[in-house]
């Protein structure tokens, strides 16, 4: 099992930053590709970003790409978000999660473990 923690959400104007972060217990962290995802209401949970497992490797959406930097500390077992220019659209919860496998991706059905989320909420 894998027990994730993210904190670091909270209100922000629009073209502000916020830093995620989501710290990992239980079973190993470092061999694990992480991702992040986030929910708006009324909306699918959808791919934000995503690093393999010795953080050389990292994918982004579309929408976040150039604003978003995923990055990973596999001594403090910690992924985080680093968010810049954040838009009122960025506004939803911010869900961490973890592969098995060392590979990254994109896909939500191919993670194991969840957070419970953190709310990110950009005003205009």
């Amino acid at each position: 099992q894998v027990q994730l923690v993210e904190s670091g959400g909270g209100l922000v104007q629009a073209g502000g930053s916020l830093r995620l972060s989501c710290a990992a217990s239980g079973r190993t962290f470092s061999n694990k590709a992480m991702g992040w995802f986030r929910q708006a209401p009324g909306k699918e949970r959808e791919f934000v970003a995503t690093i393999n497992w010795s953080g050389a490797n990292t994918g982004y959406s579309d929408s976040v790409k150039g604003r978003f930097t995923i990055s990973r500390d596999n001594a403090k077992n910690t992924v985080y978000l680093h968010m810049n220019s954040l838009k009122p659209e960025d506004t939803a919860v911010y869900y961490c999660a973890a592969r098995y496998s060392q590979s990254y991706s994109e896909m939500k059905s191919l993670y194991a473990y969840w957070g419970q989320g953190t709310q990110v909420t950009v005003s205009s």
